[in-house]
């Protein structure tokens, strides 16, 4: 499989990530536990549209993984989102992660693929 391919993939990839957190877990709440989090870290009383906004939020930059706009600026976005709401959720709310602490893990896997995609693997396109 040529470097390119996988590129492609890894964008499609990435952007599923977003797209089926953003659509399936949080804004239908198929996952209620999403909102169960963002219920116990800001409150109750608006736990249910503001999951409902994350979840638009998830399911834009999913669209702009897809379209490539701005990309590098967009990894970096990624980056730091994912890396803070895992701060905040391991300090705050680790009894309603689904891997618990371990959940860190993941989201350094994630981290550190979306900077292989686009930092390491598309410099090598270029």
């Amino acid at each position: 499989m040529t470097q390119k391919k996988i590129y492609q993939i890894l964008t499609i990839l990435i952007a599923l990530v977003w797209l089926i957190n953003g659509l399936f877990c949080k804004l239908l709440n198929l996952v209620p536990r999403h909102q169960e989090i963002v219920g116990q870290i800001l409150g109750e009383t608006y736990a249910r549209p503001i999951t409902g906004l994350i979840g638009i939020g998830e399911i834009m930059i999913g669209l702009i993984v897809l379209i490539r706009f701005m990309p590098r600026m967009t990894a970096l976005m990624q980056m730091l989102l994912v890396a803070t709401m895992n701060i905040l959720e391991f300090l705050l709310v680790p009894d309603l992660l689904f891997w618990g602490k371990f959940n860190t893990i993941f989201a350094l896997g994630f981290i550190f693929l979306v900077y292989y995609h686009e930092f390491v693997l598309r410099k090598k396109l270029s």
